[in-house]
Parts: structure tokens; sequence; C-alpha cells
């Protein structure tokens, strides 16, 4: 079953169990998608910032070394308490040996604080990387960065009790966009995936390692 499939199968279940509630959170994405808060997000052929992020064992980990050896995967996601995160990362685990066949590295970034990062690599049997950008200070530079709602704060606290503040160790509410890059070699991107829906708006990964493949 693809990525999207499987969302999709999982957006009809909360959807019903929320009922009229659901409309909090479309709500909220429609705000994202209308605010314009991801129109400067970064573009296939433009350059990808480096940056040296910690992984979820204290490991720091620079784009420049990973680049060294072979274009790098970036899958941006919103935390580990995401469902539709994590149906994504299993994905990607799913298709790291085709990735990695290619000469390429996967990483995953998300805002949260380490031990996060650690229950996310626990959780879904990744293999890959896990990196904490504490503050969205690289999702900020790739331009995929964007503030949840003060109606989605509450229900998410008072719902799902879920507060991004005390996971990501600072109180802005911001997150990510769901977004994957491919960079090759040279630092430039060569695909681009960035979507506001991020229940069903995820890249295949069997696109990634498309993309993978045509820079051989």
């Amino acid at each position: 079953m693809s990525v999207k499939q499987a969302s999709a199968e999982y957006k009809a279940t909360v959807q019903e169990k929320l009922g009229e509630k659901f409309n909090i959170i479309a709500g909220d994405m429609e705000n994202v998608r209308a605010s314009g808060a991801i129109d400067g997000a970064l573009m296939n052929g433009q350059s990808a910032p480096d940056f040296t992020l910690p992984d979820a064992f204290g490991k720091q980990v620079s784009l420049k070394a990973l680049l060294a050896k072979g274009p790098v995967v970036i899958s941006f996601y919103r935390g580990e308490w995401c469902p539709f995160c994590n149906l994504e990362l299993r994905g990607l685990q799913e298709a790291l040996p085709n990735i990695e066949a290619l000469g390429a590295t996967l990483i995953a970034i998300s805002p949260e604080k380490p031990d996060h990062g650690i229950v996310a690599t626990e959780k879904s049997k990744l293999t890959f990387p896990v990196l904490s950008d504490f503050g969205n200070a690289v999702a900020r530079q790739f331009g995929i960065v964007f503030q949840v709602g003060n109606e989605l704060q509450a229900f998410s606290k008072n719902v799902f009790k879920n507060d991004i503040a005390l996971r990501n160790g600072e109180d802005s509410y911001e997150l990510p966009v769901p977004a994957t890059y491919v960079i090759d070699t040279a630092g430039v991107i060569c695909f681009t995936h960035v979507d506001v829906d991020y229940m069903i708006g995820r890249a295949e990964p069997d696109e990634v390692v498309a993309a993978l493949a045509s820079l051989k």
C-alpha cells in the first residue's frame, strides 16, 4: 500500500471519529495555505543551505559531510506524535535499501527535542538518522515554517493531550510543513515535495527513488 493510500485511510478514520471537530484541523490547514507562509519554500534548482544538527543520540550530522559521500534525501516531519508523519517515515524506511543502493543518504528532521527522536526511531524501527531542529532554524532556511493557529493549539492540548511547546522545548507553536527534498552532490535541490496538506499530501518513496535514479 502506498503512503498516500495508507494516509487516506487513516484520515477517514480520524474524520469519522472527530465528526464536526475535524473542521478545526482542516480549517487550520486552509489558513496556512491562504497565509502564503510557504510561498518562499526552496524549490528545484536552488541551493540547499548547509547545516549541522544533532541526531536522536547526540551525534552531530552535517549536510556538507553527507553530500561528500553522495546525494541526500531530507524528510521534514512535524513530530513523532503525528501519525501521518509516522506513515511517511515507515514508507521511507521500506525504501531505504533502494535509496542507499543509489548512493544516497536519508535523514529526517523535526523540531522536537532529541528524546522524541529516539521515540520516533524506536516506534517506526528507523535505521536512518532523525535530527532535531530546535526552533525550526533549518526548516526556516528552507522556507517551510508555519504557526499553528490558536484554536488548533487548544484543541490539540485538550483533546489529543499534545502540547508541541513541551515537545519542542520552545513556545512558538511553529512547525515545518511536511516536505521532502533530494539534494545532489553539488548541493542543488533536484526534487521537491512541499504540501500544506500534512494528511495526504506526502511524497511517495518511489518518487524519491526515481529522482535519485535520474541523477545517475
